[in-house]
């Protein structure tokens, strides 16, 4: 979630990379965030899979760095069985006391209980609606263009939510799954490309979000 970044950094703009290009400020010098800063946040993403992680990775972030969730990754999917939603719909309370164990993820009980949620909501949503349901449920939700005249130029001025994301939470609630407040629903339209918040001087800014597939 970098609106983190923008409220605890709130006057930086950009920074210079090794390698000349300007990013975005909240990227720093850490390889792994330039990484996925060029490769990921704000490039569209899609497919129900795919998804289901990021949502779920954004909601373990909640109250962490995301970095702290970025270098764990790796681990993450190892311990969820890729976060194939129907393997993790059918954890038991072994699973869970296996992931509660597991000092490479964040052991979070609530949040793994509502990944497992998360997982056979996705299921029940794809029994409704077929596969690619929670990829249309999510998309529906990107806002239209905006100018790029009122594209972010300090990270103060990246918003936490918007009225979008506030309506996405809403939905996915109603539809069963937890852990996705309107914070952790906007994060999650910026990794996943709904939103693109580079900022105005970032050599990655108008070059991701799209508004359909």
């Amino acid at each position: 979630m970098i609106s983190l970044a923008s409220r605890t950094l709130p006057h930086v703009t950009t920074i210079d990379g090794p390698d000349g290009k300007t990013r975005c400020g909240w990227v720093g010098r850490d390889a792994e965030y330039i990484r996925y800063h060029d490769e990921e946040w704000g490039v569209p993403l899609h497919g129900d899979r795919p998804l289901f992680e990021k949502l779920t990775l954004e909601g373990f972030q909640s109250g962490l760095s995301w970095i702290t969730i970025l270098r764990r990754r790796p681990t993450f999917r190892s311990a969820f069985d890729d976060f194939d939603p129907a393997v993790v719909a059918g954890y038991s309370p072994d699973d869970i006391a296996r992931l509660m164990a597991d000092t490479g993820i964040i052991r979070n009980r609530a949040k793994i209980e509502a990944t497992i949620a998360n997982a056979a909501a996705l299921l029940a949503l794809q029994s409704e609606e077929g596969e690619g349901a929670l990829d249309r449920l999510i998309w529906s939700f990107a806002p239209p263009p905006r100018p790029e005249t009122d594209r972010p130029r300090e990270l103060g001025d990246i918003a936490s939510t918007s009225a979008e994301s506030v309506t996405l939470s809403k939905e996915l609630r109603r539809r069963g799954f937890r852990f996705i407040g309107p914070t952790t629903a906007y994060a999650l339209m910026q990794s996943g490309g709904l939103v693109d918040d580079h900022l105005v001087s970032c050599f990655r800014a108008g070059s991701g979000a799209v508004t359909a597939r």
